[in-house]
């Protein structure tokens, strides 16, 4: 089936993701591409949206996109930078503001237009610029106003071109999503059957035809992308997909053992590999946070490696590759996006595996990727799983590993995760962890002076990891989980709560 496509355009902006993500629960598919890198195809796309940017269109280096094909052609909406885009280079005028408009504003002037349908005087709207639009291009009509910035919103008459200098995608804007709808559903006419439902019964299809009756194997991580992966080919190909499930030494409390009698409910062709020895062998006297994630990604291909050659002639790597790993990967401007770490995941394996790529999951954002599996009917703790970094504890351990950090970081974790699930706070958090840090500090237990390791929690609320707040814990919680930790895990004597957000921190410390 042939859904209705609207095609984004990237300008570098800490946002874009959040414009697909929004125009997606309308139940309208969306992509994103770089400015500079437009598909050359367009007839596929029903819609375009312009992102924001931190760049200034008055700059020498000011993004120039080719709009041939699209504006005028096709139902075209600008945010932010792509508003001032069409102002300052078509008969318009942007100038730097007086003061920069950055946050709240309330609309104080809507004009009648279907854009702007069910949206009224005084609705809040995010704004995030540093120049402003002076006068409209030509053929432009004002549509909404704030009090500090007149031209809010306007439209190009003989055109089904709209423009917004405020921010549709942000959970601030508060009629962001009618907006869109407006703009997609009422004025580009999109039809709205891109669903869970949809993209199941399509991938698996798909994957029938892709994969024929050939051999799949893929690693499973316990986390919530693998698991739909392996459900989506399973449906697909059954017993012809082979899943190996490695434990690292590194993961939870147990984890290996329940997660992988979860996997054989589900009836997957599983089999678990205990190969915790190896990866602390090699994590020995290792520190420096990249090292460990090397050294971990390392031995998991080696063992991948040897346990897929004990298969038949496979000739399909399925991976759970999501969205926001491939977007990531390019920036606005088609160069490497600034590295802060790692990616989690373990990636692609080498070439000398010689088997063809299957990513059953690579058009879904993570949250898209939970509403397919609970649409399968997939277990609400498998899909409501925290996300867990892919080094495991080694990165929640700061400094060297050894068999007895882990130990410990293990049992203080689960009392932590535990102690959230009987509160009933563990669906309230986006993610939520324990820190080993490198750091004894003075205590007393009884009449004895004690020189033990000291613990941080870690819990954040987000949507996609990409910003995160800490989460406002009860004290009382934190009290209660705080001496059971100590009363209970030997070696540790302190527990601290980090409340820094991201940015400027990250989610882990690591």
């Amino acid at each position: 089936m042939q859904h209705d496509k609207v095609l984004i355009l990237d300008f570098g902006s800490q946002y874009t993701q959040l414009i697909a993500r929004r125009v997606r629960e309308l139940n309208i598919y969306s992509e994103i591409y770089p400015f500079n890198k437009i598909p050359a195809n367009l007839d596929d796309y029903k819609a375009v949206i312009l992102s924001g940017s931190p760049m200034s269109v008055r700059s020498a280096e000011a993004f120039h996109p080719d709009l041939k094909g699209i504006r005028g052609v096709k139902p075209m909406l600008a945010v932010c930078y792509g508003a001032q885009y069409l102002a300052h280079f078509s008969g318009g005028e942007v100038a730097e503001s007086n003061t920069r408009e950055y946050g709240r504003a309330s609309l104080s002037l809507v004009e009648d237009d279907l854009f702007l349908k069910h949206i009224s005087i005084g609705s809040q709207v995010w704004m995030s610029h540093s120049d402003t639009i002076k006068s409209l291009p030509t053929n432009g009509k004002l549509l909404a106003s704030t009090h500090d910035v007149k031209n809010a919103a306007y439209k190009i008459e003989g055109e089904t071109t709209y423009a917004i200098q405020f921010h549709p995608e942000v959970y601030h804007t508060t009629d962001g999503k009618q907006l869109l709808e407006n703009f997609l559903l009422g004025i580009a006419n999109l039809n709205p059957d891109w669903t869970p439902n949809a993209f199941v019964g399509e991938t698996v299809a798909a994957l029938k035809t892709q994969i024929g009756s050939n051999k799949v194997v893929l690693g499973l991580s316990g986390g919530v992308d693998s698991s739909v992966a392996a459900k989506l080919l399973h449906k697909a190909i059954g017993k012809n997909l082979y899943c190996i499930f490695v434990n690292n030494g590194l993961l939870r409390k147990n984890e290996f053992t329940n997660v992988l009698e979860q996997y054989k409910g589900m009836g997957l062709n599983v089999k678990g590999v205990d190969a915790s020895a190896r990866f602390l062998e090699a994590l020995a006297g290792v520190s420096d946070p990249e090292e460990k994630r090397k050294a971990i990604g390392r031995v998991f291909i080696e063992v991948f490696d040897d346990e897929a050659h004990e298969i038949k002639d496979v000739k399909f790597l399925a991976q759970g590759t999501i969205y926001p790993d491939i977007i990531e990967s390019v920036s606005a401007t088609g160069g490497p996006s600034a590295t802060i770490k790692s990616h989690h995941n373990v990636g692609g394996l080498p070439d000398f595996m010689k088997l063809e790529i299957v990513e059953p999951l690579k058009a879904l954002f993570k949250d898209e990727v939970r509403r397919v599996g609970a649409s399968m009917d997939m277990d609400t703790t498998l899909l409501g799983r925290h996300p867990f970094p892919g080094p495991g504890l080694a990165i929640r351990i700061l400094g060297d590993i050894t068999p007895e950090k882990v130990s410990i970081l293990q049992e203080v974790d689960a009392v932590f995760i535990n102690g959230l699930r009987a509160a009933g706070l563990y669906d309230k958090v986006w993610q939520a962890g324990a820190i080993l840090l490198p750091v004894n500090s003075v205590g007393v237990m009884g009449d004895e002076r004690t020189y033990e390791k000291c613990v941080a929690l870690r819990a954040v609320e987000s949507t996609d990891g990409m910003t995160a707040d800490w989460v406002n814990l009860p004290y009382e919680f934190l009290q209660k989980t705080s001496n059971e930790i100590i009363n209970k895990v030997k070696g540790v004597n302190r527990v601290v709560y980090d409340i820094s957000s991201k940015p400027p921190a990250t989610i882990e410390w690591e």
